[in-house]
């Protein structure tokens, strides 16, 4: 406004002078010239101000004349809240990016519980899309009445453990409710499936280790009563020698199982197996000796042992792990029935130790599940041969320390075939 004053004071004084020199309608006619030129340069102005504010994110047109001072502090107010929303939006962005790396879901509710916002995990527990869902109600989205009942409440002071089925899989999900902000929930989602199936292994392994020392406990304490309770004259020496021989046997299997137990322990808690160069045929070699002795000359053994093979590893282990499948085969092979071990090269530079029986086979439904601890197929038969039904579940836990495999391939009736692989960089000569 100033300028524009100053400018009007200026044309006035100069056609007061030219008035005075040339007339004074000269004068009035330059003072109106010069108002019509101030006219015409302020439409400019304003025209060039037109253009800038259709694009305020610009610099002001220079040169404006008394809009200047108007635009100039306008345009760094502009300036300033761009940079805060830029960094409100960046700050923004950063909790997004945070929440979607959350290791549990996390879904937003608007006060009638329609789904807003939900990070990738929450997708992936329950299975939704949150281009389709959004504006859904949760109630819809997770459809069990557990659920319903528990989201109806007033408050959630405990969780909601929950079971679905998404994607024909089972999951299990820990869900929590709770109240943010003004008419908003956020709900949050955490995946226990594996937890669970960790806590029912658990309680299924104390349950069948019970069971396992129970039977031989139960003998023992027998056994220890009738000698204690009935008088020394009663029993013969053929009696007291069958009794202390079953005593003996019982003590035998629980320490058996013991021994297994620390040996799974052992091999769970300590890291993998780093070892040196074994050679393989002596302690097949070894382990084809005590199996002949367990057979009795019962079966016939086949063998065809590459020498000069070698795997780098913990002996004992892989002493364990071949002993174990060669005397599984022994027990569950009937009399002159054959049993073959192999130690060779593949075509693809693995190393294969495999025991191939003629026994009696397993079914498809069992043969997942061979390797649970205390899991047998035929439990008397186990019992009665001496076994702990750990050995296949040591053997595994030797494979996985070894980074081999594990193969097993059996027809009920037609006898089995169980393979350790061992990967190539696990692989050396004897040279």
């Amino acid at each position: 406004m100033t300028k524009t004053l100053i400018s009007i004071g200026a044309w006035a004084l100069l056609g007061w002078i030219i008035g005075a020199w040339l007339g004074v309608s000269t004068g009035w006619a330059v003072f109106s010239l010069g108002l019509l030129a101030m006219v015409l340069t302020s439409g400019l102005q304003l025209s060039r101000i037109a253009r800038w504010v259709k694009d305020i994110d610009q610099p002001p047109p220079p040169s404006v004349g008394p809009w200047d001072e108007i635009l100039a502090p306008i345009y760094r107010k502009l300036r300033k809240d761009k940079q805060e929303i830029d960094h409100l939006n960046h700050h923004v962005d950063g909790i997004m990016l945070a929440a979607e790396a959350l290791p549990d879901g996390a879904l937003t509710l608007d006060d009638s519980m329609q789904l807003t916002w939900c990070n990738q995990m929450a997708s992936d527990h329950i299975g939704l899309n949150l281009e389709k869902d959004r504006s859904h109600s949760i109630l819809n989205i997770l459809r069990a009445p557990e659920f319903a009942r528990y989201a109806q409440q007033e408050t959630w002071p405990a969780p909601l453990l929950l079971h679905l089925n998404t994607d024909d899989q089972d999951k299990t999900l820990l869900v929590q409710l709770t109240r943010y902000g003004v008419g908003q929930y956020l709900l949050v989602t955490r995946d226990v499936t594996q937890v669970e199936k960790l806590e029912t292994t658990r309680k299924d392994f104390v349950a069948n280790v019970s069971h396992e020392l129970r039977t031989p406990l139960t003998v023992l304490s027998g056994f220890l009563e009738t000698l204690r309770d009935m008088p020394p004259e009663s029993f013969s020496e053929e009696q007291k020698h069958r009794y202390h021989t079953l005593m003996l046997e019982q003590a035998h299997r629980m320490q058996a199982i013991v021994a297994d137990l620390l040996t799974l322990s052992t091999l769970e808690s300590s890291p993998g197996a780093q070892g040196e160069s074994v050679r393989m045929s002596q302690v097949i070699h070894t382990a084809l000796q005590q199996s002949r002795v367990l057979s009795n000359d019962q079966h016939v053994f086949v063998e065809h042992i590459t020498e000069d093979l070698c795997v780098t590893g913990s002996a004992t282990e892989l002493a364990s792990a071949i002993s174990n499948l060669l005397t599984n085969a022994i027990r569950y092979t009937p009399k002159d029935g054959t049993i073959t071990v192999s130690w060779y090269l593949t075509e693809d530079g693995h190393a294969c130790y495999s025991v191939q029986d003629t026994g009696i086979g397993i079914a498809s439904q069992d043969i997942p599940r061979l390797t649970e601890r205390f899991y047998r197929v035929d439990r008397g038969r186990s019992r009665a041969t001496g076994g702990t039904g750990l050995g296949l579940a040591i053997t595994k836990h030797v494979a996985m320390r070894h980074n081999a495999e594990l193969r097993i391939q059996s027809r009920f009736g037609a006898g089995s075939l169980f393979s350790l692989v061992f990967p190539p960089a696990r692989v050396a000569s004897s040279e």
